[in-house]
């Protein structure tokens, strides 16, 4: 996030595990989604239901929220890949 010279406006422990219900919170009131594992990128829109689907791309193995996760605007990106990060942060 420094070299887009980006500032967090909240940061959870990673010792704080969050998972399914939590997964599910965050997607409230966002309009899209879009969840990076390895060179595959999954795009999800959310209306007023949250899809099982959308909600299961953001966990990990373990059942835990994969990081990082990052909301912007109404957007909610989950996983690291560079173009989605172009994209999403200018």
């Amino acid at each position: 996030m420094d070299a887009r010279d980006l500032e967090a406006t909240e940061t959870i422990s990673a010792s704080r595990k969050l998972g399914r219900d939590d997964a599910r919170a965050l997607l409230k009131g966002n309009s899209r989604l879009l969840v990076a594992k390895g060179k595959k990128v999954a795009t999800f829109t959310i209306g007023k239901t949250v899809a099982a689907d959308a909600v299961d791309a953001m966990l990990g193995p373990t059942g835990n929220l994969r990081a990082p996760t990052i909301r912007v605007g109404k957007t909610i990106v989950v996983g690291y890949h560079d173009d989605i990060y172009t994209e999403v942060f200018g």
